[in-house]
């Protein structure tokens, strides 16, 4: 059954990124967004709840997930200047198949970021 994912790591500290907000948005066809969750990383920088997305709650479709960066680095005491390199990092993603497993990891610092599918 599909489901969806995440996983943020500080590779500024070498640490989940615990305390992140994260927000899962349904890109719809016109083009804006529908908020489905917002939530706050874990300890190991995951949801507390499992997959954002259970096989119920799959669709085929465009998503994004939007990723507090400077708050989080802020809120761990890091000086950034203002305006922040990186404010906030929305990924848009597409999910084919609703059966899928879609793991979305993050890697991120105060000045940079990768992603990639997971498995």
């Amino acid at each position: 059954m599909g489901h969806l994912s995440t996983h943020v790591l500080d590779i500024a500290h070498g640490c989940p990124a615990a305390g992140m907000q994260v927000t899962l948005q349904r890109v719809l066809a016109d083009g804006s967004a529908q908020t489905l969750a917002s939530i706050t990383l874990n300890a190991d920088g995951r949801n507390d709840g499992g997959p954002l997305l259970d096989a119920a709650a799959m669709a085929a479709g465009r998503w994004r997930l939007v990723f507090e960066v400077a708050a989080y680095f802020r809120a761990r005491g890091v000086a950034l200047p203002e305006p922040p390199f990186i404010d906030r990092v929305s990924l848009d993603f597409g999910i084919a198949d609703a059966n899928g497993h879609y793991h979305v990891p993050l890697l991120v610092s105060p000045f940079a970021y990768s992603t990639y599918r997971g498995s």
